[in-house]
């Protein structure tokens, strides 16, 4: 068989869109970053009418170039939370805005095979925008985040995302030394799930 990985997720992706369509989301797979970006830019966001936009914390918004294409926009309102300029108050304040655009793009931790979205969230603005506020959410996700369940998702979670993005972040975390969670003594530390069962919408 010719390319034989890429049949294979061809025929995997197809299975996580048909799961994700069944709770309502409306799915749309790309076969590069590339054609990723022409789908949010030139089929989704316009369809949306939206005239703010903003984003949660995701490498996928950086990585297909739609947080570049977007924050210069000059037709809709811009609330550009990953500039990292500004003062850190200023940032948590646009961050606050941001869950009353009409534009969320974001990305998330895991998408389980039955149409699930799992997240952890460190300050919670992400998990907010997916599930209250904005009028229109986009989730754009790479197919390294398909996982067959919750228990897979969370074991993802705590032993490669979150050690990572604290790593990229610079935290003083203990996972940043171990490279996986610990669970905290006082039970303070919980991580925040997200399970999207929206109306149809596009993302």
């Amino acid at each position: 068989m010719d390319k034989p990985i890429e049949h294979y997720w061809q025929i995997r992706l197809s299975e996580v869109k048909e799961a994700l369509e069944g709770n309502n989301f409306e799915v749309f797979l790309a076969a590069s970053k590339e054609e990723a970006r022409k789908i949010v830019l030139e089929e989704i966001i316009p369809k949306t009418g939206a005239k703010s936009c903003s984003w949660g914390g995701s490498m996928t918004i950086t990585a297909t170039g739609v947080y570049e294409a977007l924050k210069n926009r000059q037709d809709m309102k811009v609330v550009d939370t990953f500039d990292r300029s500004l003062p850190a108050e200023e940032v948590m304040e646009r961050r606050r805005q941001s869950l009353m655009v009409d534009l969320f793009i974001t990305g998330t931790n895991a998408v389980t095979e039955t149409g699930q979205l799992v997240n952890l969230d460190m300050i919670g603005n992400r998990i907010g925008g997916l599930t209250f506020g904005p009028k229109h959410v986009i989730v754009l996700v790479g197919r390294n985040k398909v996982v067959g369940d919750l228990e897979e998702a969370m074991y993802r979670i705590k032993n490669y995302v979150a050690p990572a993005n604290a790593m990229r972040l610079d935290r003083k975390t203990p996972c940043v030394k171990t490279s996986r969670c610990e669970e905290a003594r006082n039970g303070s530390a919980t991580p925040g799930l997200s399970r999207r069962n929206p109306g149809p919408r596009p993302g």
